[in-house]
């Protein structure tokens, strides 16, 4: 977001990219202004066509992160103003709930169907499990998130617009076991799913292919990018020592694509094998490069490994029937 939008844009086109998705923040896309202001979305759509992009996705995660997170100054810094308020905690959780169906509602005005972002969690800070930690701890924490977004959820479904949960480190959900379970706690619902994300995954040790086979469904939204691990010089382990990025200490950190560990081979296959056919989309994190050149070696990478899927099974080119139709 640090890009302002007249430059953003034709910036991605020469990049290389078809389209891109739109994060609510900055002068990239204003939930509110959508509403508000009918000429703003048309706007927004003429600017990209103008550029040959289209938009795939919106982006709500700084919003979303407030609606079950213990809130603390941090919010702040990331929440627009008539978010955090009076920065009450239990409000900055109501307002930022409600803002987040808004963002449904901007999303339908925009035509997009897809909205990303995070939940937040307010038992994240119990992941250690120290103090000792029971389930029915753990299980208030699921409980609460359930309560704040399956509202949220049935406004999504009323303008058939979907969520997908960017599975993260800090969030209800950061591995298959705590997807499982977050679905569970909106009862399965059928606009809950996932913007899958390898990268904060694999360093986890969680097996990011897996991921795929086990939600075919439930794949809303897929993210290009890259991380490596087994790095850093012993003094920092996968916690992060606090660490910043970029810091050769760490045990792992984010890549440009392909020049990190993630098998984007295996992913891709993993995506064709479950029918997904929504975009791939670089997010582009590398603290030790170039960021104009890294996405452009980004969308590249994608471009020559990307392909469409068989339309069958290689051996049903033996059939004669099938011979005789072809």
């Amino acid at each position: 977001m640090t890009y302002r939008w007249q430059r953003l844009a034709p910036l991605a086109k020469r990049m290389g990219y078809d389209g891109l998705e739109l994060a609510c923040g900055g002068d990239h896309f204003n939930v509110q202004q959508a509403l508000s202001d009918p000429n703003y979305v048309k706007r927004k759509r003429e600017h990209l066509a103008d550029e040959g992009l289209q938009c795939f996705a919106i982006a709500n995660h700084l919003v979303g992160q407030a609606v079950c997170d213990l809130i603390d100054e941090r919010h702040e810094a990331i929440l627009p103003d008539h978010v955090w308020g009076d920065g009450d905690p239990e409000g900055v959780r109501r307002r930022a709930a409600t803002e987040m169906q808004d963002t449904a509602r901007a999303a339908a005005a925009f035509g997009v169907k897809t909205v990303t972002g995070f939940t937040g969690s307010s038992i994240w800070h119990a992941v250690y499990a120290f103090p000792p930690t029971s389930q029915a701890y753990i299980d208030k924490g699921f409980a609460d998130f359930g309560t704040r977004w399956t509202p949220i959820l049935e406004t999504f479904d009323k303008h058939d617009v979907n969520f997908g949960l960017e599975v993260h480190p800090t969030e209800i959900a950061f591995d298959i076991a705590s997807s499982e379970r977050a679905l569970a706690a909106v009862k399965q619902h059928r606009r809950f799913g996932f913007n899958f994300d390898p990268s904060h995954l694999a360093y986890q040790g969680v097996d990011y292919v897996q991921f795929i086979r086990r939600f075919p469904g439930r794949i809303f939204n897929a993210h290009m990018k890259d991380v490596w691990w087994g790095k850093g010089d012993g003094s920092v382990g996968v916690f992060g020592g606090h660490t910043a990025f970029g810091d050769a200490r760490r045990f792992w950190d984010f890549r440009s694509v392909g020049r990190g560990m993630i098998d984007f081979e295996s992913l891709i296959v993993a995506l064709n094998d479950i029918g997904y056919a929504g975009p791939l989309s670089v997010e582009w994190e590398d603290s030790r490069m170039d960021r104009v050149h890294g996405a452009t070696e980004s969308a590249a990478f994608c471009r020559r490994l990307d392909f469409p899927p068989a339309k069958g099974a290689f051996d049903a080119a033996f059939d004669k029937t099938r011979q005789a139709r072809t």
